[in-house]
């Protein structure tokens, strides 16, 4: 069985930060022990320097827009299964790079522990402090919350949760009977969420694992334009409350948000505004419907 290991990435104006990522992987040296590749979808169509990334290893995908992540990820993932749908993919962010010979460890992971479809990594911000280790979902108050089970369960190999970050996902190819997809209806934030709670009500094993971990440097991306970020992020934390929790709950969650938002704007505009903005896109779309 071909368990080949894709690294599937988003580009969005951040070819330093990708080329950093890809000289962690130390491809020559990986290369001599399993197969591995690096998918980027590149969603900066003018991003002429990502060209200069393009090595026998690398594959860049181009989508000729902004796809969102969401769809971008889709795109990797329908072109990765059509290579193979054995693989291992590990989904992971442009302003990310290894720890160690933490790629070395995914393959035999993943033959150790085939029951798990969806595994997240450790992730640690460059001074050493975890960033994500885990989330949980309770829907009776709509919370979405993150959680340190790894430090909380230090002798477990991997502890299952509700969620894990698109930061570092890893997806187990062989554990599904068509290609796992990303909804599309996210153009970026909680694409992550809903991607784990659509497929654990599938059945599939979702769990976080010490073994494997990556550095993050938080937000050196969306935080490039507040306005946006804060826009997308409250259109698409509204879409899923919408989706996972009762209507009392998503009404009194909403409010609080607007409420917030309105607070917020003699100190800070640029995120009052995108959380407004995000308001009135998410009630725009569901009055259409």
């Amino acid at each position: 069985m071909n368990r080949s290991l894709y690294l599937l990435t988003v580009n969005y104006y951040s070819t330093p930060l990708i080329k950093r990522l890809i000289n962690s992987c130390e491809l020559e040296k990986i290369q001599k022990k399993l197969e591995c590749q690096i998918i980027i979808i590149n969603n900066s169509p003018d991003d002429l320097e990502l060209k200069d990334l393009a090595i026998p290893t690398v594959e860049i995908i181009e989508a000729n827009v902004n796809l969102g992540f969401a769809k971008a990820c889709n795109l990797g993932l329908n072109w990765i299964y059509s290579q193979n749908p054995q693989g291992i993919v590990w989904l992971i962010n442009p302003d990310t790079y290894l720890l160690g010979d933490t790629l070395e460890k995914l393959p035999e992971f993943i033959a150790n522990y085939p029951e798990l479809s969806l595994i997240g990594t450790a992730i640690y911000t460059p001074t050493g402090e975890i960033w994500f280790a885990g989330g949980h979902f309770f829907s009776d108050r709509g919370a979405i919350i993150e959680v340190d089970l790894l430090t909380a369960n230090p002798d477990s190999v991997y502890v299952f949760c509700d969620w894990i970050s698109g930061c570092s996902l890893i997806i187990n190819l062989s554990r599904f009977s068509e290609c796992p997809q990303f909804d599309p209806a996210y153009f970026l934030y909680y694409e992550d969420f809903d991607f784990c709670r659509r497929y654990a009500a599938r059945g599939h094993q979702i769990a976080i694992t010490s073994k494997l971990a990556i550095v993050h440097q938080p937000s050196m991306i969306t935080d490039r334009n507040l306005r946006q970020k804060f826009r997308h992020s409250t259109y698409s934390y509204l879409l899923t409350l919408k989706r996972y929790t009762k209507r009392p709950i998503f009404l009194l969650r909403c409010l609080r948000l607007l409420f917030y938002a309105l607070f917020l704007l003699p100190f800070k505009p640029q995120t009052a505004w995108g959380k407004l903005e995000g308001v009135v896109a998410f009630l725009g779309v569901k009055s259409e419907n």
